[in-house]
């Protein structure tokens, strides 16, 4: 029903940013969790939930890499997109 779709841009590598995001959106709704693996913070992963429409805010949160599962990313999609 929710039909995520993921993508993965270079766009902040090119732009002189060391990072790479992920995103994750749901067409229906328009919303999007974007996470961003920065090379100087190698260990946390910034996450935020918003939507494909709007540019993202700076309140970006941070969690352990090592914490990030597939079933915590299940949830994030399940609970957000829902």
């Amino acid at each position: 029903n929710i039909n995520p779709v993921v993508g993965v841009s270079k766009n902040m590598r090119a732009n002189g940013i060391p990072a790479d995001v992920m995103t994750i959106d749901c067409l229906k709704s328009g919303k999007r969790i974007i996470l961003i693996l920065h090379d100087e913070q190698p260990e946390q992963l910034m996450y935020q939930f918003a939507y494909r429409d709007k540019d993202p805010d700076d309140a970006f949160q941070q969690i352990k890499l090592a914490d990030i599962s597939v079933d915590l990313l299940y949830t994030w999609i399940v609970e957000y997109f829902s």
